[in-house]
């Protein structure tokens, strides 16, 4: 017992340690867990052998975090990813496969030895790369939204590689591995079913992956609520814990990768109404558990061996990198990403993966790859993804401003000229469009997001690829010509420079921008903004009003204060400016936190005083006419 706790307490204290020191130096939180696991394992010593065992539970962090992604999909956004699901994950596991295995046959392996080393270096991290893009916020960009379909492909391909990596077993090696060749059957499963006819077996999968389907479609909504029910919080805990483990059970015992199954189960519940629960309750063990697997992995580095043949090992991983970023970087081109996204997705993978464990060891099992060699790729894999954060540093410390403001990707020729262009064509900026195209203006769109753009001309909606951050596509846009800028893109700081250069080289246009917050509202009109418009304030208005209603107030009261709420905070704004122009610090600006404070007292005030004067003289106004009020009218006109 006093084992376990003391292990425990140097994983937490490590962890604790390291953690918050290389996010305070900009590191990110997986470089320091990583660190953390090289101090306590082959530093200082505190673990030794147990922490391989320890890996392997802790892999279920990786599980737990698909879980989580696929609740952030719908089946429909999973169907608009397919082409590059299948396009760019397809291509990057072939030619990646292939270009190593023949760098193994060059270096004297032989050929099934070189086909499987391709097959297990193919894949990267899913850990590091969906975690890192994560903390960063690079997810939902075009290289985030690339580098997760080759994940997602890369966990799908471990399928068949867990079922052609048996038939590559090396005669002379047989008997050598833990099971040995003819152990368990000619595929991935466990116990009888690994005994199965290959049709009985492929009956089997099918049955589990469409048992988490319709079990997840149909069942988990009323075991929710029968479980909801109880108003027991960590009764939900457990039951969304024995949702996760009991899918990975059964993807285990059919030879599936369990990860896959997890996602499939969060995708299939990503329209349910306890999504958001299961997040919160899942998050905590997810990230507690990659931490952990982390630090296995820092801990797990062999420095003896390491060191005894230092230049080879370093080299092979330099090599793989290479390799795989030269891969990377060409599909990226094939598939138009632009400057700043092809380098995301080009530096996030160009790592060995934590599934090159599992393929590895496998691999010894069946009799494919001697044992000593397994231990020097081991190692390639740990110092690979030990590399991996100090790359998304250089992506964001060195290559992203250089990019700031200039994209190398191929635009589209622009062979019109309209009123109004707009920056932008996501959910904001294709609002902004249809209004200003149905009331008859003449637009030019342009976005850097080619799906989007595909998306559109399939509605025959015309607009061009391309980031309108650089001169020389305003320019091509018309701009010279054109009345209003609309700058509707989602990054903040590339929203405010766009402003700044349109102001500067444009000042005859109107300029109309989508602010995140106040604080953004403020740098935009700094700029040079004529507008700048909060993206949330709207329509979170419009809920507040359509909750005063559902709650019984007059419909026209609610106007009339939604009005005055409206008047008041915009008016507020503007006297607030100087202030935060002396200081955009909010927090620290005494001056502007106080005129914020009187702001909200004499809104306050101004509120209560209207709510007695719209109930005495006004409500009327809003009240229905009686049903003979048109004929008392017509009656009035004849006289």
């Amino acid at each position: 017992m006093g084992g376990y706790l003391f292990q425990a307490f140097v994983y937490l204290c490590a962890a604790v340690i390291a953690v918050p020191i290389a996010k305070r130096l900009g590191l990110g939180s997986v470089l320091g867990y990583l660190i953390a696991g090289i101090a306590i394992g082959p530093v200082i010593g505190l673990v030794g052998s147990e922490a391989q065992e320890i890996q392997h539970f802790a892999e279920f962090g990786v599980v737990m975090m698909l879980f989580l992604v696929g609740l952030e999909l719908e089946p429909q956004a999973l169907w608009r990813m397919r082409n590059r699901l299948l396009g760019l994950g397809g291509l990057q596991v072939g030619v990646t496969t292939a270009l190593i295995c023949a760098a193994g046959i060059v270096m004297a392996m032989y050929w099934s030895v070189a086909l499987t080393v391709g097959l297990i270096f193919a894949l990267s991290s899913t850990a590091i790369v969906l975690q890192t893009l994560n903390e960063k916020g690079l997810t939902k960009t075009e290289g985030g939204r690339a580098s997760f379909s080759v994940l997602l492909f890369q966990d799908i391909a471990v399928i068949p590689m867990l079922a052609l990596i048996p038939l590559l077993a090396l005669p002379e090696l047989a008997g050598t591995g833990a099971h040995g060749a003819g152990g368990g059957g000619h595929h991935g499963g466990a116990g009888f079913i690994a005994e199965l006819p290959t049709w009985a077996y492929a009956l089997v999968v099918l049955g589990s992956v469409a048992a988490v389907i319709l079990g997840g479609h149909f069942l988990s909504r009323p075991l929710f609520r029968f479980i909801a029910s109880s108003r027991l919080r960590e009764i939900f805990t457990a039951a969304a814990l024995l949702l996760v483990i009991g899918i990975a059970l059964l993807m285990t015992l059919v030879g599936l990768s369990p990860a896959l199954g997890t996602f499939l189960a969060g995708v299939v519940l990503a329209n349910s109404e306890f999504r958001h629960e299961l997040e919160s309750d899942i998050e905590p063990f997810k990230g507690l558990l990659l931490g952990l697997f982390f630090i296995t992995v820092g801990a797990g580095i062999d420095f003896a061996l390491l060191f005894g043949g230092f230049l080879a090992i370093v080299g092979m991983t330099l090599g793989v990198m290479a390799i795989k970023a030269l891969v990377l970087y060409g599909l990226a081109r094939l598939f138009r990403l632009s400057g700043s996204d092809r380098w995301l997705f080009t530096l996030g993978l160009a790592q060995a993966g934590e599934f090159g464990f599992v393929l590895l060891s496998f691999s010894v099992q069946s009799s494919v790859i001697p044992t000593e060699l397994a231990q020097t790729l081991s190692l390639v894999v740990a110092l690979s993804m030990l590399l991996t954060p100090a790359l998304f540093i250089l992506y964001d410390r060195f290559l992203l401003p250089r990019m700031a403001t200039e994209d190398d990707g191929e635009a589209d020729e622009i062979d019109e000229r309209g009123t109004v262009v707009i920056a932008g064509i996501g959910r904001f900026g294709q609002i902004v469009n249809r209004i200003l195209v149905a009331s008859g203006f003449k637009t030019v769109v342009l976005d850097h997001e080619a799906d989007i753009i595909d998306l559109l001309r399939k509605f025959d909606i015309k607009s061009y690829y391309g980031d309108a951050s650089r001169p020389d596509l305003l320019h091509a846009a018309g701009m010279e010509q054109a009345s209003a800028f609309v700058v509707a893109i989602d990054d903040r700081e590339r929203a405010v420079q766009m402003v700044e250069h349109v102001r500067q080289h444009y000042p005859h246009v109107k300029i109309l921008a989508r602010a995140y917050d106040q604080n953004h509202m403020y740098l935009l009109k700094k700029a040079g903004a004529d507008v700048a418009t909060r993206e949330m304030f709207s329509s979170s208005l419009e809920l507040g009003a359509e909750v005063m209603r559902s709650l019984g107030m007059h419909p026209f009261r609610v106007h009339k204060m939604s009005q005055a709420f409206r008047e008041h905070d915009e008016a507020g704004i503007e006297q607030r400016y100087d202030l935060w122009d002396e200081n955009p610090d909010m927090a620290s600006n005494k001056a502007f936190m106080a005129r914020a404070r009187e702001h909200g007292e004499r809104l306050q005030e101004m509120m209560e005083s209207d709510h007695i004067q719209f109930h005495d003289r006004s409500e009327r106004g809003w009240t229905p006419p009686p049903k003979d009020y048109l004929d008392h009218i017509e009656h009035d006109e004849d006289e």
